[in-house]
Parts: structure tokens; sequence; C-alpha cells
């Protein structure tokens, strides 16, 4: 199995495959990923219409900068299984599997990837939507450090999590933080990227960017969106500022110096450094360089 890229996931926005207008779009969004939604988006009446559209959706990728995701329907649905076949045909970057409850979810669908050839570049990402699914999320993130897994990102689907508890829903999400945390040590133990789940009132934007910056502040790599005018906030916030990138460079810099060669501590600008910070900046420069590429 290849090694997964370095990309940026600051703002991934879902597009219904059955709307012709949202569609024509993709081309001009600033947004780092696009999901094709073949699930919530789109009405049971229009499921199999939406899955063909799926091979001229795709006809034309080579032109587009941002990643290519399909969400299909859950594979225990009437619709999953041909939705699987049909994506993979059209060698996405990646699969966005709903209703995840167990690793199993991940394997059978990795199982039928391979047997039907699909490409190795193409991964899988798993929504975190369902009390099960939280319940036996460290041994579905596990599969993260799996190449064969294919899994390489998990997706909060906080609306699901709601309607499946019955927790009130706050400005703050005082109620879902505590499950939302869990899904960042998760996704970090496993080496996956983690998607916040989507702000419903497109409308506020002052709302949604204060969801943006916490959700950056809690660890997160990126948010599920629903409309294209929440692009621009997502991608200043889940960005690395110009103080850390200036910060992250002057300590990879002092560690470089011959005479620190070797040392597991040094002093910068009065701050004891150590090398777990080194190990830190060097990653916010590689997602500061995948951001400007």
């Amino acid at each position: 199995m290849t090694a997964e890229p370095s990309r940026p996931r600051r703002s991934v926005l879902y597009v219904p495959a059955s709307n012709d207008k949202a569609l024509a779009k993709i081309r001009s969004l600033a947004c780092d990923a696009v999901v094709i939604d073949l699930e919530d988006a789109v009405a049971p009446t229009d499921k199999l219409s939406a899955r063909e559209k799926l091979a001229r959706i795709f006809a034309g990728r080579s032109n587009r900068r941002c990643e290519m995701v399909v969400r299909i329907n859950a594979l225990s649905s009437e619709w999953g299984a041909d939705d699987l076949l049909a994506a993979a045909k059209c060698a996405p970057d990646a699969i966005l599997l709903p209703k995840v409850d167990t690793p199993r979810d991940i394997l059978e669908a990795g199982d039928v990837l391979d047997e039907n050839f699909a490409p190795d570049e193409v991964k899988l990402w798993a929504m975190m939507e369902t009390p099960k699914a939280l319940l036996n999320i460290g041994p579905i993130a596990e599969l993260g450090r799996d190449p064969a897994s294919r899994l390489v990102c998990f997706v909060a689907g906080t609306n699901d999590l709601v309607k499946d508890t019955g927790i009130l829903t706050t400005p703050d999400r005082r109620y879902l933080v505590p499950w939302l945390m869990q899904m960042v040590l998760a996704a970090r133990a496993g080496s996956l990227d983690l998607l916040d789940g989507v702000f419903n009132d497109f409308s506020d934007m002052d709302g949604f960017a204060r969801e943006c910056t916490e959700a950056a502040a809690m660890g997160f790599d990126g948010k599920s969106l629903i409309h294209p005018a929440q692009i621009e906030a997502a991608n200043r916030a889940f960005a690395p500022s110009p103080e850390a990138i200036a910060e992250a460079g002057a300590i990879k810099d002092a560690f470089a110096l011959a005479e620190n060669t070797g040392k597991a501590v040094i002093a910068l600008n009065g701050k004891m450094v150590e090398r777990l910070h080194l190990a830190q900046a060097e990653k916010l420069l590689a997602k500061a360089a995948a951001v400007r590429a």
C-alpha cells in the first residue's frame, strides 16, 4: 500500500450528487475537499439516479485541485453495497462510510475495494456518528496504523449523535465536547485526520467562525461544511497562523545549529525547548507548506 500523502483538510464541503447546480460549482471552490454525497443529502427516490451520476462527476477530476470523496449510503442499507462498487469504479481519493459501528465495518469495505481492484490510493474515511462507534472508537482508530485498512480520516457526525442520544444542543456544544475530545484522542492514537461536524445555520457566520476556532483549539484538522459560504472561515481557522509558523521555524532553525547537534533540550528566547517541540514544529511547518501548495 502506498503512503498517505500530506494534504490539508481544513474545509470539506458536502455536495449532493443529485444537485446539478451545486455540482457545476465544484471547479471554482476553494475548499480542500468535496464530498459527493449519496446519503443524507439525497432523497430515497433520487438514490439510484444520484449514483448513476458518479462517473460523469469524476470524468473531469484531473482538472480539480481539491480532494474528491464519495459518501455512500450505509452498507446495511438497500443502496450501500451498490454505492460502494460504483464509487470504487470512479477511483475517488476516498470513500466516506456512514454509520460505522465497529472495526469490521471498515475491514469489510476494504475487502470489497481489494476484491474489485480499487487502486491503493482510494482511501476510507469513517463517520463517527453512533453511540456504538464511540464505544468502539479505540479499536476502530487502531486500523489507521495498518495501511492495508485504507482508513485515513474520521468525520464527526454530530447531528446523528445528537439525534441518537437525545442530548440538548447548545451554542457551546457543552454536552458534545466530551465525545469530540474522545474522537481527538482516538484519531491521534491511530494517526488519523479528524474533521469536525457540520454547523447547521449557514446564515450565522459569526457562530460558525467561533465553532471553527474552538474545534481547531481542540485538535481537529478541519470541518465538514454544508455551504460554500463557510469555506473561507474554515480555511482561516484551521491554517497555522503566521505567528505559529514563525515560532516553528525558529525552533527548527535552533535545533539545526551545530552547537545544538545531539542536544535533547535547548534554550530559545528564554524558554526550554525539547525535541518533542521540534517534532511539533516540523509537523506544523509541513501543514503550512501543504496549505500553500
